[in-house]
């Protein structure tokens, strides 16, 4: 028991540090080869954001955890939302993007529906793989386009800008090899000592991947958000945040049923996916509520995070 507590310690913070290095030496390796930074920013880093959920829902499948896998990927955008853009609002009010009010909200807000029918039939398939992943190619090219004009890297900050245009090729294969390599490890001795915990207290491994697994994949928006509000440079959060909840539902959801029918329970249709449609409804209200402002104030930050703690105290209490 108390090994399998260290494994999930460890493979946290492996898992954080991995995707970082990952995300830096892929892009690094990409720039070195000649790719845009807008497409970088696009493909690499969006989908970088999402690294720890991805490896950690392929290791729980190919485990035969898909559920865990799932509950990994509601759990983390719920976590997105009212953990991470709640406390950075109160850090400091969160500027809107015009942009965002005609591409990644209306995006979100489809992509959420789209997760929600695949949930309907109580089952994640291979059908319902392939069609999200066809979702997700398109997603990519729409939100590339109307963006040539666009300047930088999106979702990465300067300080993280200029290390990459800095970085060697040597280097950056080098991080892409060992961000790798330190991803997958991380992500077996995690799932490994979830699923032990779980046994152990007799907990659904749905609960520890909706809590646990889903609190610590997404430690990087929560430290790059935090960060970045303390520094001044917040502009980019809600962007990321929006960016890595279409990549969760988009990349992550669906790797379990590559491998193998995933049946859930209602609960995860009506408890889990509803906080995460509902919240998804609050945050795109807030913000058109609040664009005439230019901002999220520290109002709507303490909403969602009263929401955030609302469900996992639901959770606890039905455990």
């Amino acid at each position: 028991m108390l090994l399998a507590s260290f494994a999930i310690i460890a493979g946290l913070i492996i898992l954080v540090w991995s995707a970082d290095k990952f995300v830096l030496g892929a892009a690094a390796t990409a720039k070195q080869l000649g790719m845009s930074p807008l497409l970088i920013g696009m493909t690499i880093v969006s989908l970088g954001t999402s690294a720890p959920e991805i490896f950690v829902s392929a290791t729980a499948s190919l485990q035969g955890s898909g559920v865990l896998a799932i509950g990994n990927a509601i759990g983390s955008n719920i976590a997105n939302m009212g953990l991470v853009l709640g406390i950075t609002a109160l850090i400091a009010p969160l500027p809107i993007q015009s942009r965002m009010l005609k591409k990644e909200l209306p995006i979100l807000f489809i992509v959420t529906l789209v997760a929600g029918f695949a949930l309907l039939n109580l089952s994640i398939d291979l059908i319902d793989s392939i069609v999200m992943f066809i979702c997700l190619a398109i997603t990519i090219v729409w939100l590339f386009r109307g963006s040539e004009d666009q300047e930088g890297i999106a979702g990465m900050d300067e300080e993280e800008a200029e290390e990459l245009n800095s970085m060697t090729r040597s280097k950056a294969i080098i991080w892409l090899l060992v961000g790798l390599v330190a991803l997958m490890f991380s992500a077996q001795i995690l799932v490994w000592g979830a699923v032990e915990v779980a046994r152990n207290f007799g907990i659904s491994e749905l609960i520890i991947g909706l809590t646990i697994i889903a609190i610590g994949t997404s430690l990087p928006e929560l430290a790059a958000s935090i960060t970045s509000a303390l520094k001044g440079h917040h502009d980019i959060a809600i962007g990321n945040v929006v960016g890595s909840n279409i990549f969760n539902l988009l990349a992550v959801m669906p790797i379990p049923g590559l491998i193998a029918t995933t049946v859930i329970d209602q609960e995860v249709l009506y408890r889990d996916y509803g906080t995460m449609l509902l919240l998804t409804l609050f945050l795109i209200a807030f913000i058109f509520m609040f664009r005439a402002k230019g901002r999220v104030g520290r109002s709507a930050g303490s909403l969602l995070l009263l929401g955030y703690f609302s469900y996992l105290s639901l959770l606890v209490y039905q455990a």
